[in-house]
């Protein structure tokens, strides 16, 4: 990867979602929504307190993740969008 975040930023992929319900309709591209789970694909060195001291991240590259529907700004590396987010934006890690 050619791209590595700032600070307490992470890039992270959209993990696809289901073409169909659990009931078998099968979802039309028009109304699905964009996932709000995906796969960090790098972390930045984490943020700073005032007093300089660096506070690690709590996620890592391979990690699963829910974020906010609108969390994020979508960007485009080697071709591929991703999304470039703040660690606070995170809601959890899915294990």
């Amino acid at each position: 990867m050619a791209f590595k975040p700032l600070h307490d930023r992470v890039l992270v992929r959209r993990v696809q979602s289901d073409e169909k319900t659990k009931g078998g309709l099968i979802i039309p591209d028009t109304a699905k929504e964009k996932p709000a789970e995906g796969e960090i694909v790098a972390v930045g060195d984490g943020a700073r307190k005032d007093s300089g001291e660096l506070i690690a991240p709590a996620v890592k590259s391979g990690d699963r993740v829910l974020f906010g529907k609108w969390s994020g700004t979508e960007v485009t590396v080697n071709g591929e969008e991703l999304l470039i987010m703040k660690e606070s934006d995170i809601l959890g890690i899915i294990s």
